[in-house]
């Protein structure tokens, strides 16, 4: 991040000319809160512009003037608008993370209605016990209204409602619960929740239609059909024509990344909303900060890649299966301890809703949260059972409330980084303070958790077999088809570099190295794709994505190639 800022501001300095700013760069800069003014983007993308023209320079040692004439315009574009249009990309995927949490922070305030009828009670505990950026942006509605008769909740889903109209509808219902008669409220309550899981479903659908077509213009005309062409390159020299390898060079590994990774960007930017998994970083007390495992898979993987060049005969692609296998090992053992430990936070909310069900009815038979919490963790299996168990004990042991015994410094929940889980316990903190009456409330938490986790299901098994196919052709078919077609390019050029008829082809080494760069690419544009798609930008598991997925492509490629080389 601080070298990101540095070059943006060294960037921005070497343009000395005043510049304007448009509203749009203006309303994605002040959403993210960054420190630096729109003007600076504007001012670095004309520097980056300027600099990206000048680097293609060093191709007029192979390439004509013509070529490297194009190739300097297109850099220079391209890297003036990447700069520009950087804050446009941020502020549209943290919008679109932000909007995946509003059913759980329209749930959060529904749920804390039921257990006491205050609007602004139920708008500032939703605000307070989540941790998304939607979260914030409502406690900062509700800040704005202290002191007026307003609760701030209007005003926040008004200036949501041209992203998510759903969100204009709930808010209203929910601001009108609070005025409603007893007998009416738990039904427009209910009618509250259920317009913004509507919306997200109906949303999420029209997506899913939308980028059927682009993905699969994407995956044919960006991938496949670029990776079939490579066969005909010994063609190119039968016909007399000298092509230089640094035509391929330009084209495979510069160009067409380039296209993908735009066409990427395009996509994700019209995702109307996203659920990212809980986030885990590297100061969670359970993952190890020691960089020597990373080392050390990274190292194991350059020596297999090594070694299955060698084995097969194809030394000359070492570099790409040493460095495409050392990468993978290194992020696979990098990410490693932090997903570990989101396995535990979805394993502790996994049966979650069994435990709230459990817990109200007992409540509503009389028995106090303490008790039921107990029996809850004696009778539900699994992380969450242990969880609830160990929460018990802690009541028992220390004489604490439930918030202290979840939550407090000693709390079983303080290691667990799931806003799903916190916000649940919150609400069972404020419903031992109730007594029996909450013990409906709880139930109806169970339900409306159980809602929350069918419209996350649903999403993804909508996306599920967009995002598979993608994933699928970085991993497996783009390699194979790549390794087929350098392999028949090499099979019919013959051996090195091979004379039909006077023409010269390209040797299957320089061939082969670059066709695949292109591949290791593919890994680490598709396969974020895929993720991106499916759960927004979460970087652990994009880093483990796109290790497992060059663990797949590296050797097909190599593999592929030695097969169809040898039937020549």
């Amino acid at each position: 991040m601080a070298v990101r800022s540095a070059l943006l501001v060294g960037l921005a300095w070497l343009y000395r000319f005043e510049v304007e700013a448009s509203d749009e760069l203006v309303e994605s800069v002040t959403f993210l809160g960054s420190p630096h003014t729109p003007e600076t983007y504007v001012k670095a993308g004309y520097s980056a512009g300027i600099l990206g023209a000048l680097v293609p320079i060093g191709f007029t040692l192979w390439l004509p003037w013509y070529a490297v004439v194009g190739i300097s315009l297109g850099c220079s574009l391209v890297s003036m608008h990447v700069v520009q249009t950087l804050p446009h990309v941020l502020a549209s995927f943290e919008r679109t993370e932000a909007l995946g949490d509003a059913p759980t922070l329209i749930g959060r305030a529904v749920l804390r209605m039921q257990i006491e009828p205050s609007t602004e009670s139920a708008i500032r505990f939703a605000a307070e016990t989540g941790s998304s950026s939607l979260a914030r942006n409502l406690e900062t509605h509700v800040e704005a209204a202290v002191g007026t008769p307003r609760t701030g909740l209007l005003s926040f889903a008004e200036e949501w409602a041209d992203r998510f109209p759903a969100m204009r509808r709930s808010a209203y219902l929910l601001a009108s619960a609070g005025e409603a008669p007893e007998a009416e409220r738990n039904r427009t309550l209910d009618r509250s929740l259920a317009a913004v899981l509507d919306g997200t479903r109906d949303r999420m659908a029209e997506f899913t239609n939308a980028i059927r077509g682009p993905t699969t213009i994407l995956y044919a005309f960006g991938v496949m059909v670029p990776l079939a062409l490579v066969a005909l390159v010994p063609a190119v020299g039968f016909v007399g024509y000298e092509l230089s390898i640094w035509y391929l060079v330009v084209g495979y590994d510069v160009v067409l990344p380039i296209v993908l990774v735009g066409a990427s960007l395009w996509l994700l930017a019209r995702r109307p909303i996203a659920f990212p998994p809980p986030k885990v970083t590297r100061a969670h007390p359970d993952v190890p900060p020691r960089a020597l495992p990373t080392l050390l898979w990274g190292g194991l993987g350059t020596l297999a890649g090594y070694a299955l060049v060698t084995a097969v005969g194809v030394g000359y692609l070492a570099p790409i299966a040493s460095g495409g296998l050392g990468i993978a090992g290194a992020l696979i053992g990098y990410v490693r301890p932090i997903l570990q430990v989101r396995t535990y936070v979805r394993e502790v909310e996994a049966d979650l809703t069994d435990a709230l069900y459990l817990t109200g009815r007992l409540v509503d038979d009389g028995n106090s949260v303490e008790t039921a919490i107990q029996r809850a963790g004696e009778q539900v299996p699994g992380e969450t059972g242990d969880l609830f168990a160990r929460a018990a004990g802690l009541q028992r042991r220390l004489h604490v409330s439930v918030h202290e015994a979840f939550l407090g410094e000693y709390g079983v929940v303080t290691t667990v980084p799931s806003p799903r889980v916190r916000a649940t316990v919150e609400l069972l903190a404020i419903a031992a303070e109730q007594g029996a009456p909450a013990g409906r409330a709880i139930v109806s938490m169970a339900d409306h958790l159980d809602e929350l986790r069918d419209v996350e299901a649903q999403t993804r098994r909508q996306l599920s077999t967009i995002t598979d196919t993608i994933d699928n052709t970085a991993t497996f078919f783009g390699p194979m088809v790549a390794g087929a077609t350098v392999g028949l390019a090499g099979g019919l050029a013959g051996e090195g570099t091979a004379i039909v008829d006077g023409a010269t082809t390209l040797p299957i080494e320089q061939l082969g190295i670059v066709i695949g760069v292109y591949v290791v690419s593919l890994s680490f544009i598709l396969v974020p794709l895929a993720v991106a798609l499916e759960d927004g930008l979460d970087w652990p598991l994009l880093g483990y994505r796109i290790g497992r997925s060059l663990l797949g492509a590296v050797p097909i490629y190599v593999v592929t190639i030695v097969v169809v080389g040898a039937t020549f």
